[in-house]
């Protein structure tokens, strides 16, 4: 008798992800036999959680905040996540757990459906983590011209440095000039999201009405970055909702060697958070 396949997601805080929502509709979907948890699990105890996945018989897990750069040292990793410098995906049906990243991919295709053009542009990216590392890596691979902001500049610039065409800079007073200059801005961090809805980097007063808003927090699905953005008359504003079913489709393409079904994944998505209102 074949066994029930388990998926998962693993990171702390987890709660709070809609991925088991939309990953188990997809299954249910496709006629599935398999479902798709959440683990909290710490930083310290990530290479425990991933041996034991591939222990417990575990078919999959997707890897979010903080554990996608620590996870890269307990798993044979895939060139592009390689250079990337972290991971999002792990797959386990080789038996050895293998890393891949699909948050650039995700990304990447979010961006090209809003704004048709990457090269060229000034992309300025808030954040130095996991997701800011894949999402700037297929951008300046792309032909954007990258900026990257933190709150620890070191970080920012250990990031921009291994990037074609990239700058650096603070948090601070450079960042409303940087803005300014952009065609798009993204934020890579977790600022904006539940239960800290009312916090932002950027506010209106910063943005102009050409610029491009990508927001890569989905929970709530407007966050306080969006809703200064239309503020400031901004046109395009582009919730994280997107990039969550783009990464996971590309994740759940990865296991199942299945063609995800992404509209009821995204359709999944969307009304969870209109419940939530």
């Amino acid at each position: 008798m074949n066994m029930k396949k388990i998926y998962g997601i693993i990171g702390d805080p987890v709660s709070h992800s809609l991925s088991p929502t939309m990953h188990n509709a997809a299954f249910e979907k496709l006629g599935m036999d398999a479902i798709y948890l959440a683990f909290r699990v710490s930083p310290e105890e990530v290479g425990d959680a991933i041996r034991g996945g591939k222990s417990l018989g575990i078919a999959g897990l997707n890897v979010t905040i903080p554990l996608k750069e620590k996870a890269l040292f307990f798993v044979n990793v895939e060139e592009v996540a390689k250079k990337i410098g972290a991971i999002n995906t792990l797959d386990f049906s080789s038996g050895t757990p293998v890393g891949y990243n699909t948050d650039g991919i995700g990304s990447l295709r979010v961006l090209k459906e809003t704004t048709c053009e990457i090269n060229g542009k000034n992309v300025l990216i808030l954040g130095a983590g996991g997701a800011a590392k894949a999402i700037s890596f297929y951008l300046d691979t792309d032909g954007a011209r990258v900026t990257i902001a933190n709150r620890t500049k070191e970080r920012a610039t250990q990031l921009a440095s291994k990037l074609r065409n990239a700058d650096s800079i603070g948090l601070d007073s450079e960042l409303r000039k940087y803005v300014k200059d952009s065609d798009i801005l993204i934020n890579a961090t977790s600022v904006g999201m539940y239960p800290n809805e009312d916090a932002t980097l950027v506010n209106a007063d910063m943005m102009h009405p050409d610029l491009v808003v990508f927001d890569i927090v989905y929970n709530p699905m407007e966050t306080k970055l969006l809703n200064e953005a239309k503020r400031a008359g901004v046109k395009k504003v582009v919730d994280g909702v997107k990039m969550l079913v783009y990464q996971g489709a590309a994740s759940f393409k990865i296991w199942t060697k299945r063609e995800p079904p992404i509209n009821v994944m995204e359709n999944a998505v969307r009304e969870a958070l209109i419940r939530k209102l």
